[in-house]
């Protein structure tokens, strides 16, 4: 059966300067209202958009191919999708591939997603790089009748991503057990049974990857909630503290996260490690200020130097905010540095092993260039315990 696509738009995408782009909606029906990003990754939707980081937005894919591969629940960074909606040049095709479970169109609409296809997305990429990520309103509506006005005044009265917390909204609900490992050819997922050192990970929106590559590296992982207190993490007992990815404005996430992060610090010589939101709440606990990027960093492209080693790494990247690397305290240093525009990617302590990254190094495009982070974490805690 050939499936034949409606010239009427039956989806648009209305952005608060008025403009306007009509297309062909997949997925499930209804209106929502986001900050609209791009990503510039040819592969990974799936992932995209289980990542809890892109809560609050829509995700323009500038990489035409989108829903070839069909999904699969091996892929889920998290249970359901997070990120608000989709947008895409073509409509997705039938799935081809072995390990395809699911159609991403029934996926979207089974989980309650908006899709829109048949979209410029070259000349709205450039709008978003020359103005910034702007507030969207995104309908889809099988009849093709929409209130264009309300639209627009939805996507204006938006209040967007400054000042709004959303790790609260991702987190876990309570405290969990993790112990799958990265996925290997043929066994897939296995399960780690000697683990070495015993890491608490705070969840401000972690992806299973992240998860998995802990325990990879040797560590049983017990997961709590954004929200946990200082007291909490220390009656774990752990070798180390993990501080993970999330949405939202790291200023709004650190009116609590801060506090405890602090106490770690003042209290214990443990080692931490952050990835993303939890780079930035380490940065602010030490002192730094995070500032809102034009349109951020999103791909799996992403050139990053380590100043150490002046080893250049292939990276993913998904942040709207950014640690301003002026504001760096003494006593701490800038230890990556994003190749496209400058940008922090990297801090650490000068005498402690406290450091983060910006960059997601469990999201393998180099495909391995960062997991040494994850091994650097284990070795710390091993010298600690030594």
């Amino acid at each position: 059966m050939v499936e034949t696509v409606s010239p009427k738009p039956t989806a648009c995408l209305a952005l608060a300067d008025g403009t306007v782009f009509y297309g062909h909606g997949f997925g499930a029906t209804g209106r929502c209202v986001a900050e609209l990003c791009f990503n510039t990754a040819m592969t990974g939707y799936q992932e995209i958009m289980t990542d809890p980081s892109y809560a609050g937005q829509v995700v323009t894919f500038t990489f035409p191919h989108i829903g070839n591969t069909g999904v699969t629940p091996e892929d889920d960074e998290t249970a359901d999708p997070v990120a608000a909606g989709m947008v895409v040049k073509w409509d997705p095709t039938l799935a081809s591939n072995w390990r395809a479970t699911e159609e991403l169109k029934s996926w979207l609409t089974r989980t309650g997603r908006i899709a829109i296809g048949g979209v410029d997305t070259r000349r709205l990429t450039r709008a978003i790089r020359q103005q910034g990520a702007p507030h969207v309103a995104m309908e889809h509506n099988p009849d093709g009748n929409f209130d264009l006005e309300a639209l627009v005044a939805a996507a204006r009265a938006w209040p967007g991503l400054e000042g709004m917390d959303l790790a609260k909204d991702v987190t876990c609900a309570q405290s969990y057990r993790w112990d799958e490992m990265r996925w290997a050819w043929p066994d897939g997922y296995s399960r780690q049974e000697d683990p070495k050192h015993k890491v608490v990970a705070i969840d401000y929106g972690a992806k299973r990857n992240i998860l998995r590559c802990l325990a990879s590296a040797g560590c049983d992982v017990t997961v709590l909630p954004a929200t946990a207190t200082s007291e909490e993490v220390l009656a774990h007992n752990p070798d180390g503290v993990f501080l993970s990815n999330g949405p939202g404005d790291p200023a709004a996430t650190g009116e609590y996260a801060v506090p405890m992060i602090k106490d770690i610090l003042d209290r214990t010589d443990l080692p931490v490690f952050g990835i993303c939101l939890g780079h930035q709440m380490l940065a602010l606990a030490l002192g730094a200020k995070t500032t809102k990027m034009n349109h951020g960093h999103h791909g799996a492209n992403h050139p990053v130097k380590e100043h150490g080693t002046g080893k250049v790494e292939i990276t993913s990247m998904n942040h709207g905010f950014a640690v301003d690397a002026q504001t760096l305290p003494e006593g701490v240093e800038e230890t990556h540095v994003s190749l496209f525009d400058g940008s922090n990617c990297g801090i650490r302590m000068k005498d402690r092993p406290v450091y983060s990254v910006q960059h997601h190094p469990e999201a393998s495009p180099g495909p391995q260039d960062s997991f040494y982070l994850f091994e650097r974490f284990a070795e710390a805690m091993a010298a600690r315990k030594a």
